[in-house]
Order: structure tokens, then C-alpha cells, then sequence
């Protein structure tokens, strides 16, 4: 049986063979980090945007990133399409005429057959998703919008920026266009129950969302959230705790959503807590035999928006 819909399979269903993405810096930043918003950024972010790669990719040409990025997934996944994914902090936070010199230069490739862009629901426009739409004619286009939270408190607690009512207006604009919407939600956020974060699946069961990033909140270095740490004032989830909370959360998730991810993936060097983090291989293979042993699929609780 299989228990979640993955996205490794979604993406073999719609091109037959493995496809990987690669990611991409495309020199952007975010409202949040420049003084527009704030100049603090999330409580969780870093200078590398929240460990998404940015520093390591910066001031190198997208064709280059493309280039390199194709080799080592060649080389380590066998793999021969690609999905080109601007990643690192808001990639529709530039004027329409540069986003699409950018997207136009990732999807040049002959190999390279979708797009997905991470931004923020307060950093698009009509003009930008009717940008993005246009590549849905030759290109699988998905567009990822931060929120972390259904809650306004949290949000307000881990200085985003946006608050929910932002979010859906969004996302239901995008929909309203057709691309494919993606959202991230953090467990573990200061301050949040177990309840609240159950009623945050159960927000986005009611979105047109078709895919979802669930991520574990880590502390990394040089963040206001390490900084609460040290102090003793937040306390990182453990395992168990972490794989109960997940499965619980996809059992109320609709079960044609995409499972883009299940935890995060800190980068090693720059991680504080909690170490358990690092080890994503140990801890898939373990939310896999929770769901077994509670015998429990995505979408098990799920109730179709009234």
C-alpha cells in the first residue's frame, strides 16, 4: 500500500522517468530581509535564506548553476529531465522584464522540463502569475509559497511578514490561472500546540492546493531562533514527537496532494538543533513504519471542503 502521495512518483507518473530538480540562486532578496518589510527576516532564516543554498550558487549565471546542477544529478541519480527551481529567499521580488530573462534562461535547456518558483504570498502580482502561466504550455510550472502557519499569532511570533489572509488570497489567485500551488508549513514553531498545527492541515485540506513541503523546524546558527535557544526559550521537537505529529498531519491532508517533502534538510555545518535533524535517510525510513504501525494513509481523516 502506499501511504503518501510522494513527489519522486508524481513526477515519474507525468514523464515516465525519474526527474530531479535543481536549484537555483538567482541573485534575489527578500521584503523581509531588505528594510521593505523588516530587516530582521523570520526567526528562522539565516543569511543563506534558511539554509536553501544561496552563498554557494550567488553571482554565478543561471546557465552555469543549469550546467552544474545536470552533471552531478546525472552522475548520482541517473537522471536525464530536470526541473529548474529557484529556490533561495523571494524569486518573484524583481520586476516582471527580469523575472523572465531569468525563467527564460533556466528553461533554455532542452533537458529541463518544468519550473518551480519559492516566493511569498505577499510578492506576486497578476502580472507575474500570468508571466508564470505562460510557460505552462510547454513546462510542468509550479509556483511555492511560504506560510509555516494557519496561525496569525505565529506568523506575528516568527516575524514573517504576511499574515493568512495574504496566503489565501494568493493562492486562490494563483489557482484561479492553473499553475500547480505548493505550500510550505513548518511543525514545531514556537509557541504552537499539537492542535494547531492539526488545524493547519486541516486549513490547507480546504485550499486548491495541490502540493505541500512539511518541514521540521532546526536551528541554525545566527538566527534570532538559535539565539532563543541558547537561551533556553525554545526547545526543538523530538523524533517520535516530530514522526506521531507528521503522520497525524497527513492523515488530514487531501490524498491527491503532492508530499513534496516530509523534514527538512539542514546543511551540517551551520546546524545547532536538534542533531537528529541530519540523519534524513534514518528518519523517512521511520515516518514510513509509523504510518505501517498505526496503519495510516494520507488523507486517512481528510473532510472535503464543505
Amino acid at each position: 500500500m502506499k501511504r503518501y502521495r510522494d513527489y519522486n512518483g508524481y513526477l515519474r507518473e507525468k514523464f515516465g522517468e525519474r526527474v530531479q530538480k535543481i536549484s537555483l540562486d538567482a541573485g534575489l532578496n527578500c521584503p523581509n530581509r531588505d528594510g521593505s518589510i523588516s530587516d530582521k527576516g523570520c526567526v528562522f532564516c539565516d543569511r543563506r535564506g534558511s539554509g536553501t543554498g544561496a552563498m554557494i550558487n550567488h553571482g554565478r549565471s543561471i546557465a552555469e548553476q543549469i550546467s552544474d546542477g545536470r552533471r552531478f544529478a546525472e552522475r548520482r541519480y541517473g537522471a536525464r529531465k530536470f526541473i529548474a527551481y529557484f529556490q533561495s529567499f523571494t524569486n518573484t521580488y524583481a520586476p516582471v522584464p527580469r523575472l523572465r530573462e531569468l525563467y527564460d534562461q533556466a528553461l533554455s535547456h532542452r533537458s529541463v522540463v518544468g519550473l518551480s518558483v519559492a516566493t511569498r504570498p505577499d510578492c506576486v502580482s497578476p502580472e507575474v502569475l500570468e508571466l508564470l502561466s505562460t510557460y505552462m504550455k510547454s513546462h510542468l510550472v509550479w509556483i511555492e509559497f511560504g506560510l509555516q502557519s494557519a496561525h496569525d499569532v505565529t506568523l506575528s511570533r516568527i516575524n514573517r511578514g504576511h499574515d493568512i489572509a495574504c496566503f489565501e488570497r494568493s493562492v486562490r489567485m494563483a489557482s484561479q490561472t492553473g499553475l500547480n500551488v505548493c505550500t510550505h508549513v513548518i511543525l514545531g514553531l514556537p509557541g504552537e500546540t499539537e492542535q494547531m498545527m492539526l488545524d493547519t492541515a486541516r486549513y490547507l485540506g480546504q485550499l486548491p492546493l495541490q502540493g505541500v513541503k512539511i518541514h521540521l523546524l532546526y536551528v541554525v546558527k545566527h538566527t534570532p531562533l538559535a539565539a532563543s535557544y541558547e537561551k533556553g526559550e525554545y526547545r526543538c521537537l523530538e523524533r517520535e514527537a516530530y514522526i506521531e505529529l507528521l503522520v497525524s498531519f497527513l492523515e488530514l491532508l487531501s490524498p491527491t496532494m503532492v508530499i513534496q517533502r516530509l523534514t527538512g534538510d539542514p546543511i551540517h555545518s551551520e546546524l545547532v538543533a536538534p542533531r537528529w535533524a541530519m540523519h534524513k535517510s534514518k528518519n523517512l525510513h521511520l515516518i514510513r513504519r509509523k504510518l505501517e504501525e498505526r496503519n495510516s494513509w494520507q488523507g486517512k481523516r481528510y473532510k472535503e471542503p464543505q
